[in-house]
């Protein structure tokens, strides 16, 4: 059966969207995906579901519209998709934490750097539904003007190699 790595936009960031990974846990089951697990508190779920990753995705979204009154926004990656992103992440000289990848619905559009403003040094580059970002003085700090983030949901570098080592080990368990 499939891994997926649901990845929520806006859960858990500031005072709103507040979800206890406890109650994602009991949603996804609630979805019969299973061996459901999270990872820290900012809406990463992990599970298995023979559904495909538009249905799960799609399932997903509607299940947490009817908590928020909205859709949240669920980006869906499978482990190979997730271990592809860590392998090829570029700017070996950045910390991890200061890389931060966007995950995209869909692909980012060919001009998606176009009008990047990037005072405090960033560097980003797009590879297919991400856009990786390094952030020299941290991503809390920047001022970084990238319209194409808008989209999206990011996660540094550990937490999406953590989260690989996740679906890896779910994989591996069958």
């Amino acid at each position: 059966m499939p891994v997926y790595v649901a990845l929520l936009c806006a859960v858990n960031v500031g005072a709103t969207g507040r979800l206890p990974m406890a109650e994602l846990k009991a949603i996804c089951e609630g979805l019969n995906f299973s061996n459901v697990e999270t990872y820290i508190q900012s809406g990463n779920v992990v599970f298995s579901s023979a559904e495909t990753e538009a249905t799960v995705e799609r399932r997903l979204d509607e299940a947490l519209a009817k908590k928020f009154g909205k859709k949240p926004g669920v980006m869906i990656r499978s482990r190979k998709e997730l271990q592809k992103i860590v392998e090829e992440a570029p700017f070996p000289h950045a910390k991890p934490n200061f890389l931060l990848v966007t995950f995209l619905p869909e692909a980012a559009p060919k001009n998606a750097l176009d009008n990047m403003a990037a005072p405090d040094g960033e560097e980003a580059k797009v590879a297919g539904r991400e856009i990786y970002v390094h952030y020299p003085i941290g991503s809390g700090k920047s001022k970084l003007k990238l319209k194409a983030l808008n989209a999206g949901t990011s996660r540094n570098l550990n937490t999406v190699r953590k989260l690989a080592e996740m679906a890896a080990a779910m994989e591996d368990r069958g």
